[in-house]
């Protein structure tokens, strides 16, 4: 019985994995056509990689798309951490309930009410100088904070709600401040979760098609917006190599994100063991 419940799951597990990542390998594999069809194998080519580099306006697109990913990510990670540890640690107060739905509402919300809400807000505002452009980089920006502060925050709150308090007790105890327990202690322990949040809204932002389009004007065109125009004409070699150089940056970041967050765990296991140690000799 355990014989063929163990043969399920792996089959299950090995379909899962190739109905997630065989397109994802023909597109990269189809990225290297000779052939303008791409469901057609016409020889190994790399020209299209050159057609898309003599892409202004796609190189153009991209680049909008990664400033508004890194800003997104930064508002993000900088709000998204101060409400997490709001909720995680100043306990219950007045408007705490409201403050938790406000946070998690963009996390149900569909993506159509998001965006039109913050397009008919936009609109409202139009006459005051709030933002330097009326519907361009800065509007798709703060609506992506709004959209990608809440996973943000739900990341940090949960790693904030598994600490150990009586690190930060013993540091308090030992006569350090609020502030530079949170800076020494705190901070240092959360911050693969931070890091975590920062990764997950830059991909969010990047990959954001539904409230991008609200959001931006009639000049501004992110790089979901150019190529969800281009692919009702056709898919082309050239969307095809733009993925594949997509999924190559995406892994090494993950890789890299990766790898410092396994440092960062084993420094602070190191650090644990040596103040228990250090408790054991007193």
């Amino acid at each position: 019985m355990n014989g063929r419940r163990s043969t399920f799951l792996l089959s299950a597990l090995v379909f899962g994995f190739a109905f997630l990542y065989i397109p994802i390998l023909s597109v990269i594999v189809y990225s290297f056509n000779e052939s303008r069809l791409v469901t057609v194998w016409g020889g190994f080519s790399t020209k299209w990689y050159g057609e898309l580099f003599r892409d202004r306006q796609m190189l153009q697109g991209v680049w909008l798309s990664l400033r508004i990913a890194a800003v997104t990510a930064t508002g993000a990670v900088f709000v998204g951490t101060i409400a997490g540890l709001v909720l995680a640690r100043f306990g219950r107060f007045r408007g705490r309930t409201m403050l938790a739905g406000m946070v998690t509402a963009p996390l149900v919300m569909p993506e159509v009410i998001t965006g039109l809400s913050l397009l008919l807000l936009f609109v409202a505002f139009a006459p005051l100088p709030l933002v330097p452009d009326q519907r361009g980089f800065s509007t798709i920006a703060i609506a992506h904070i709004t959209l990608t502060l809440s996973y943000v925050t739900v990341v940090v709150q949960s790693r904030l709600s598994t600490m150990d308090e009586s690190l930060e007790e013993a540091a308090m105890d030992l006569g350090a401040r609020p502030l530079k327990v949170f800076l020494l202690i705190t901070l240092p322990i959360i911050a693969p979760a931070i890091m975590s949040g920062w990764l997950l809204a830059f991909t969010l932002s990047l990959d954001d098609l539904v409230i991008a389009s609200f959001a931006a004007g009639p000049q501004t065109n992110t790089l979901p917006m150019m190529i969800f125009s281009k692919v009702r004409l056709g898919v082309t070699p050239e969307i095809n190599a733009l993925a594949t150089l997509m999924v190559g940056v995406v892994t090494i970041f993950v890789i890299a994100a990766g790898v410092l967050m396994a440092r960062q765990e084993r420094l602070r296991r190191r650090d644990v063991q040596m103040a228990q140690a250090a408790g054991g000799t007193l």
